[in-house]
């Protein structure tokens, strides 16, 4: 008698529980470890019949939370199928736009966009603010199903984890952009800058004017695409320019919003140890705007750019207003909402049409924050 491969009898458990109705549609199942323990297999075992069940779209995973029965197993219908069928359709066509804070010139410029072209193609536009909160994020995707809207474009708050809702969405082919970021490991359709690129850029020139200490200013990136491929172009240019990453020279644990002065204050207090600690550091590169740069050089008596050149990425409005306007990678806010709009009425009109990441390359705005090396190995005197 040819006996059934272990994979094989932890995979027809599973089904055998679906087909009896015993787990419900996006449902969460046991885990690697508890099925290992249950059938005495390793977690290999396990994860190879979890493989093939992902396979044949029994079931879904989402990153960090484990695996989950789909819905169309048990012949029932996906998520947005319910909410759109629930309530009666608008006699418009409505695009659900989600944005953690519109207060910067590029949000301002990419959602602008986005609703010029949508009211074009015959589409409103809803926008609403996450205010920078995950909860709010998967709260906001739920209502807007329940509206009946005919697709989402979301500028994803930052964080370790996907959020659920927008991750069942994009499994279940509903039509959906994400701007800025993208899902690794997973295909849906996203528009950002290419933030890789735009980091390389900004340091090959500073390597350029003589710099070879080059510091990295950062907020916590983990999860955040956007980020870490800035962290990752930064790190790039400098190892193909024969220098060796130096984490010293890295600072990574910045707030990413200043709600309160204790956090600014505490920005401030984190830069200015850094910028204290690393004497023979000649330039800094920051992968976001960070005002509290300029403002602690200063109060440490050091002038940018003669003592310390400075690229941030993304730009300030009225920046040549600035005492030193700053030297920056500036995104392209109109670009990536037109090719938001794009993808998204494309995903609507194709639903089965393969899902894309569109990098849009950003420029490198040179102004009076950088300048020529002064010191090589030397410290700053």
């Amino acid at each position: 008698m040819i006996r059934t491969p272990l994979y094989k009898q932890v995979q027809q458990y599973i089904l055998d529980f679906i087909q009896e109705k015993e787990w419900k549609a996006d449902q969460k199942i046991p885990s690697e470890n508890e099925l290992a323990d249950k059938f005495s297999v390793s977690r290999i075992t396990v994860k190879k019949a979890l493989d093939s069940l992902v396979e044949e779209g029994q079931i879904y995973r989402i990153q960090g939370k484990g695996s989950f029965i789909s819905s169309s197993t048990l012949g029932e219908p996906s998520i947005y199928e319910v909410t759109a069928t629930a309530k009666k359709k608008p006699q418009f066509k409505l695009i659900a736009c989600l944005v953690p804070v519109l207060n910067s010139e590029l949000t301002t410029a990419i959602f602008a966009r986005i609703q010029s072209l949508l009211s074009k193609a015959g589409y409103q536009m809803l926008l609403f603010q996450t205010d920078d909160s995950q909860e709010n994020e998967q709260q906001i995707v739920k209502r807007a199903m329940e509206m009946g809207v005919d697709g989402i474009i979301i500028y994803p708050v930052e964080g370790e984890t996907y959020n659920e809702e927008v991750l069942k969405l994009t499994l279940q082919d509903f039509p959906l952009v994400l701007i800025d970021r993208y899902f690794r490991g997973i295909e849906a359709n996203s528009v950002c800058s290419d933030n890789f690129l735009g980091s390389y850029e900004a340091v090959q020139y500073l390597l350029k004017m003589g710099h070879s200490q080059i510091g990295l200013v950062s907020t916590h990136h983990l999860g955040t695409t956007s980020i870490e491929d800035r962290i990752q172009g930064y790190e790039k240019a400098l190892t193909d320019a024969g220098i060796s990453i130096d984490h010293k020279l890295q600072l990574l644990d910045l707030y990413r919003s200043e709600d309160s002065p204790e956090q600014r204050e505490e920005n401030k207090r984190k830069v200015q140890d850094f910028i204290e600690k690393n004497p023979e550091m000649s330039a800094i590169f920051s992968v976001s705007p960070r005002l509290e740069i300029i403002e602690t050089a200063s109060e440490l008596g050091l002038r940018i750019p003669d003592d310390l050149s400075l690229i941030l990425f993304d730009d300030y409005a009225q920046a040549d207003l600035f005492a030193t306007p700053p030297s920056c990678v500036q995104q392209q806010g109109h670009s990536i909402g037109e090719e938001a709009v794009k993808l998204l009425v494309s995903a609507i009109q194709n639903p089965a049409q393969k899902r894309k990441k569109v990098f849009i390359s950003p420029k490198l705005i040179i102004r009076k924050s950088t300048a020529k090396a002064k010191y090589s190995d030397s410290p700053r005197v």
